[in-house]
């Protein structure tokens, strides 16, 4: 664009239209100075007036959506991903029998396995491993054939549901399905929860010995922990803030964390928010539904929203609240929807049928809302749980991620219809996309580079 307008192109010009040309050209390039001099105007990601991220547990593409039309899905999958090795790297004949359940053989054959008709997605199912070390070792550089050895659930990292069986299935047909997005971090919930408020990894200078894990020369595991011998807290902790479990030692209560978060760029400019958890009011109370994870929370890791904080009551809220708010049109402008576990679809205390249908339930909310014209919901999980899925990561941090690939859908007028979209995506692609549409300053350069999500709306 720079060099359409030169000082040899007006000559050009005069040339050929006159003193007219000069003049027109003039008030061309003197409307595009001004234009470049300021922000430039982005009239079609100002549509939106709300947005809404839905964040789920544990489920990684391949096991709920390979078999999606369009999708990069089970189907494209190499005979290398497939064929998990053990720690010599031979390949298995069969799967390593699945511990802690009857309801699968003990000689499902070395490739992926359909969940359902061994168990319906309306039951619960084991759950799998899903930890920092682990995740990078189940990648094995891009192989994807270690999740099997890595994992204590075995055989069932390999398990899918029939796509076409699920609730979900029908909305992201509707709209756009992201079929190439992965999460920002390696690990489990607490580390991705992170990641989706504040790109960064949480710090803990003092914290006890026992917490570190211990690492060989290579990076493998010798004796594994929840801070990294650099003292980054990397799979799940506690917060010095309330809500916490009853009984842990509160000398490995994370400190609280001063990087600063989305919520605090929102916050500077005055852009409304909040972060909905289901139980969170019960868990304030000292009454912690069943399934209540403290982990899941992540502004109560820092000092912005630390207990008697008018910012903590201001922007945590119960996940009730969110209901009221999309009922009445009066939802923020950003609502990060958290669920009670039960309703997350995590495996080993959520089933997918009912976690599913709760989600269906949100997105009604919004949707069906006084807010619902100007919407975008984004559907997606903290991370894959360890499921396995044949996609390699894109390797954009070595130390960090992204890890593996999830769903991730996106629900709203302005969405493409009936779309997969294979950009390259990540978590934090969703802090990008809140940032471009309310012109916030990035919170480092990892979401400052992060795609946001600009392939999937037709504005």
């Amino acid at each position: 664009m720079k060099s359409i307008f030169t000082l040899r192109h007006i000559r050009t010009i005069t040339l050929i239209t006159g003193t007219a040309g000069i003049l027109l050209l003039t008030l061309t390039l003197s409307a595009y100075q001004s234009k470049k001099s300021k922000s430039p105007a982005k009239p079609g990601i100002n549509k939106v007036g709300h947005v809404v991220v839905i964040y789920l547990e544990n489920h990684s593409f391949d096991n709920l959506y390979g078999q999606f039309e369009g999708a990069n899905g089970l189907a494209d999958a190499s005979e290398t991903s497939v064929k998990q090795v053990d720690d010599k790297d031979h390949v298995y004949t069969y799967l390593p029998a699945i511990p802690g359940s009857s309801a699968f053989p003990l000689n499902l054959p070395n490739t992926y396995f359909n969940i359902d008709q061994y168990i319906p997605a309306d039951q619960l199912t084991p759950d799998v491993l899903h930890r920092f070390y682990q995740e990078k070792m189940q990648i094995n550089g891009g192989k994807m054939n270690k999740f099997v050895l890595y994992n204590n659930s075995k055989g069932f990292t390999m398990g899918y549901y029939k796509t076409s069986l699920l609730p979900m299935t029908k909305i992201a047909k509707q709209y756009t399905l992201c079929d190439n997005f992965f999460h920002s971090a390696f690990g489990g919930s607490f580390l991705n929860h992170q990641w989706l408020i504040a790109a960064a990894s949480p710090v803990f200078p003092n914290a006890p010995a026992n917490m570190i894990a211990k690492l060989d020369a290579t990076g493998r595991v010798i004796s594994d922990g929840t801070v990294t011998p650099d003292k980054y807290v990397v799979n799940t902790s506690y917060s010095v803030n309330a809500p916490h479990p009853i009984g842990v030692s509160p000398a490995s209560f994370v400190p609280n964390q001063t990087a600063p978060t989305i919520g605090d760029r929102l916050s500077d400019k005055n852009i409304s928010w909040a972060w909905y958890s289901g139980g969170w009011d019960n868990a304030l109370a000292g009454k912690p539904a069943p399934t209540f994870q403290f982990h899941h929370q992540p502004f109560a890791y820092f000092a912005t929203y630390a207990d008697g904080t008018q910012a903590k009551k201001d922007h945590l809220k119960d996940e009730t609240n969110f209901f009221a708010a999309a009922k009445n049109g009066r939802l923020p402008s950003v609502s990060f929807v958290k669920p009670l576990g039960v309703d997350t679809e995590h495996p080993g205390y959520s089933d997918l049928y009912h976690g599913e249908s709760h989600t269906v339930e949100l997105i009604n909310a919004v949707l069906n809302g006084p807010n619902g014209k100007d919407a975008v919901v984004i559907v997606t999980y903290d991370e894959n749980g360890g499921f396995w899925d044949h996609v390699a990561p894109p390797v954009i941090d070595k130390k960090w991620g992204p890890g593996n690939r999830v769903p991730a859908i996106i629900i709203s007028p302005f969405a493409k219809k009936g779309f997969v979209d294979h950009t390259q995506y990540e978590t934090i692609s969703i802090l990008a996309f809140i940032e471009e549409r309310w012109g916030l300053k990035p919170l480092n350069n990892r979401d400052k580079n992060a795609n946001p999500l600009q392939n999937a709306f037709n504005f």
